[in-house]
């Protein structure tokens, strides 16, 4: 990583936490678009190659950064299944772990969201099937009502996923409005 890189990664991380504690530009915006954990954030971001803010709008829609979020299947920061989990920490050498611990959340849910980007090639993909799942989304890349090119989605047949890539977009051009 080059110097200058890690500079902007340090410049960005002080001006991210300035902005937490004065409150970002307004409240409103302060209130819509929180972040917390930026350190962590970051650090896994760069660890994976990750644009910071999609992991920020990824954290946004699953959780809006609350670290002890829990739905009927998923827990944590970035909502992880107890079975993502485990594959992961497994893919990652990681044998004692909490995936409920706020960095341990956003380090293997980076890792994931890596391995879903690498895997499909396309973002949008990649974040249809963090929400949907792997085999809906490689169901719907093979079926040409849904993909003229098996990479990308032209249709997403789920509601709540389209709804979840749009979001999770919007949020991450939120935040580089704010903090980029």
């Amino acid at each position: 990583m080059s110097k200058l890189f890690k500079f902007f990664l340090a410049l960005l991380a002080a001006a991210l936490a300035v902005a937490a504690v004065i409150g970002g530009y307004s409240v409103g915006k302060r209130a819509t678009y929180p972040v917390a954990y930026s350190e962590y954030i970051i650090k896994y971001a760069d660890e994976y190659e990750l644009d910071i803010f999609l992991v920020m709008g990824v954290i946004k829609q699953e959780s809006n950064f609350v670290p002890d979020a829990e739905s009927d299947y998923a827990c944590g920061l970035m909502q992880l299944t107890e079975e993502t989990a485990a594959w992961n920490a497994e893919q990652m050498g990681l044998n004692d772990y909490d995936y409920k611990d706020p960095e341990t959340n956003i380090r293997i849910g980076c890792h994931y969201l890596r391995y879903l980007i690498d895997h499909y090639q396309n973002t949008d993909t990649a974040l249809a099937a963090y929400n949907a799942g792997m085999g809906n989304v490689s169901e719907w890349l093979a079926n040409p009502d849904y993909s003229s090119d098996g990479v990308t989605l032209d249709e997403i047949p789920f509601s709540e996923t389209r709804h979840y890539v749009k979001k999770v977009n919007g949020y991450c051009e939120k935040y580089r409005e704010q903090y980029g």
